[in-house]
């Protein structure tokens, strides 16, 4: 392609990034860029019928590949409909690039179509917020944009390159074109790992807490064989889930208080708390939830992370796998290992009855047969029908995917999505579909709150006009359920008028679309209906009635967050 213009040379940029796929809804301040795309046969577009939607599944593409996905928005409104996408994105640490267009540079403040002042809005959203006024640096721009949100903690980029920036021809002799720069993030500080290892072995109930920078590092083979050689309990909080498998001898699922498993009374007993690549936030309580005589060691690639929220007795800025490599390292060289692992074997058998009494009484939830269905029977039936390895599993809805992750076995990382920290419903479908373009040989299946369900209902539309056959199961409690039950818990009623949704046969919206429906109102119907949707090579929504009286532990959070008090 000869470059002539600055579409041209963002566009070539791009392609020189490795970009594959970009997830756009089309519109006119795109128009220099778009073509020269489309006409290189290089990148897939994928059209959505939302921006949200578009900057959902570019997200999903961040979290999944661990390098940059792009979106790409017009100006204006197109713009705005983003916003709430990118915000989660940040508290998720996901890298992503926005591209926005906008009105031309000479037409600003003249009041044209769809003009507005986009960088000021979006800038605290985002890792940084670039305009390109220029159109021979809009190669330069699109470089910066990649290298930022890749570096440190990933994060979302905001690049905004102006209609008449894209339409503008080059200066004489084309665009300086600069070499990409790979950096790499492989730091560990060797003195504080020794400091470290000298903290173990004085530990007798020791943890590890492996948060997203564990999988963003790719560190799951190292701390993997670091837990096998040394008996180090691991335990996970987001993106980490599965980093080290459910099923490792040392692995012990999530960190959470309310699962049923072990993490509340190691987070209450452990003498050393070893958090790697995690943040301090509402899960743990903002670090509360941990014995306070505990030792404290953060390891983060961004220093001003460590300390958020509590005292830390030992700061390690590090990248999370090669932290990992080098403490398995000290720990061979010394002769430490073994002797951990045997000093840690009671510590480990203890955790394990806890964990085995509690999943025991949370089977009477599991295995219930009550009708209306139980939701964790329902959450139960997903875990124990995804029972592959590569088996993808997305999460929608505030009560759907607290129930969920009170359920869900991590066999491996990198397999699912959910809403995060921000707290965001309405992602679920769009992720699905990104997950299924990138991965058509595995089985998706994305669970939803039949409230959360609404805001990209039509992204159904897309999946069934591109044949991207996911599964979706909903979890429909006939309205906000989680906002209905905090507000009985709280307030001792619901306000009716504002969290009931009624009963609405979604699956037959989704069936006239040319999908499969499938309506499912007994426990025992839940895995033949779900089996039945994969079999129909559709996508597929199968509409589960669960129990609108089923209050979960996260509504019982909500109720007592300071909105309310």
């Amino acid at each position: 392609m000869e470059i002539k213009t600055g579409g041209q040379a963002a566009a070539q940029a791009l392609i020189d990034h490795g970009v594959e796929i970009i997830f756009t809804l089309c519109g006119g301040h795109l128009n220099p860029i778009q073509f020269h795309l489309v006409d290189s046969g290089r990148v897939k577009f994928f059209d959505t019928r939302h921006e949200q939607a578009a900057v959902w599944m570019a997200e999903a593409y961040g979290r999944f590949k661990r390098k940059p996905g792009v979106a790409m928005v017009t100006a204006g409104p197109g713009f705005t409909n983003s916003l709430t996408p990118i915000a989660s994105a940040r508290m998720a640490s996901t890298p992503l690039v926005l591209i926005s267009g906008a009105v031309g540079i000479n037409m600003m403040d003249k009041l044209d179509l769809q003009d507005m002042r986009q960088a000021p809005v979006i800038e605290p959203m985002v890792k940084k917020a670039f305009i390109c006024h220029h159109a021979d640096r809009a190669a330069e721009y699109v470089d910066m944009a990649f290298r930022e949100a890749s570096s440190g903690r990933p994060g979302p980029v905001y690049l905004e390159l102006p209609v008449d920036v894209l339409a503008s021809p080059l200066k004489e002799g084309g665009p300086v074109l600069l070499p990409q720069t790979n950096v790499s993030q492989s730091v560990v500080d060797l003195e504080k790992t020794a400091q470290l290892l000298a903290l173990i072995n004085q530990a007798q109930k020791p943890i590890l807490i492996v948060g997203s920078g564990g999988w963003y590092s790719d560190a799951g083979e190292d701390l993997s064989r670091l837990a096998e050689n040394t008996g180090l309990p691991v335990f996970a909080q987001a993106g980490g889930r599965g980093v080290v498998s459910d099923f490792h001898p040392c692995g012990f699922g999530a960190i959470s208080g309310i699962r049923p498993g072990a993490g509340l009374h190691a987070s209450q007993n452990a003498d050393l708390i070893v958090i790697l690549g995690s943040r301090l936030n509402l899960f743990t309580l903002f670090g509360q939830i941990f014995n306070p005589a505990a030792k404290m060691v953060q390891v983060d690639i961004m220093p001003e992370e460590i300390g958020r929220n509590k005292q830390i007795d030992l700061p390690i800025m590090s990248d999370i796998k090669a932290l990992a490599k080098q403490l398995d390292l000290l720990a061979a060289q010394s002769g430490d290992a073994p002797k951990l692992k045997e000093k840690f074997d009671p510590w480990r058998r203890e955790l394990k009855a806890v964990e085995a009494k509690n999943m025991e009484e949370a089977q009477k939830l599991w295995q219930s047969d009550a009708v209306p269905i139980h939701p964790m029977r329902l959450a139960w039936e997903v875990d124990r029908l995804l029972d592959k390895d590569d088996d993808i599993l997305i999460t929608d809805g505030g009560d759907a995917t607290t129930w969920m992750g009170m359920s869900r076995t991590f066999r491996q990382a990198g397999h699912y999505l959910d809403y995060g920290l921000f707290g965001c419903i309405g992602g679920g479908i769009p992720y699905a579909v990104c997950a299924k373009t990138l991965y058509p040989e595995k089985r998706v299946l994305a669970i939803s709150g039949d409230g959360s369900i609404g805001f990209n209902f039509m992204e159904f539309e897309r999946a069934v006009t591109k044949n991207i056959p996911i599964v979706v199961v909903l979890f429909n409690d006939l309205g906000w359920g989680m906002i209905r039950h905090s507000q009985e818990v709280r307030l001792g009623r619901a306000l009716t008028g504002l969290t009931d949704l009624g009963r609405i046969d979604y699956h037959k919206f989704v069936e006239s679309m040319g999908g499969y429906g499938l309506l499912v109102e007994k426990p025992a119907d839940i895995r033949p209906a779900i089996e039945a949707a994969y079999a129909s090579g559709k996508v597929s929504l199968v509409n589960v009635m669960t129990d609108p009286k089923a209050i979960s532990p996260g509504s019982i959070a909500l109720a007592n967050v300071g909105a309310y008090k």
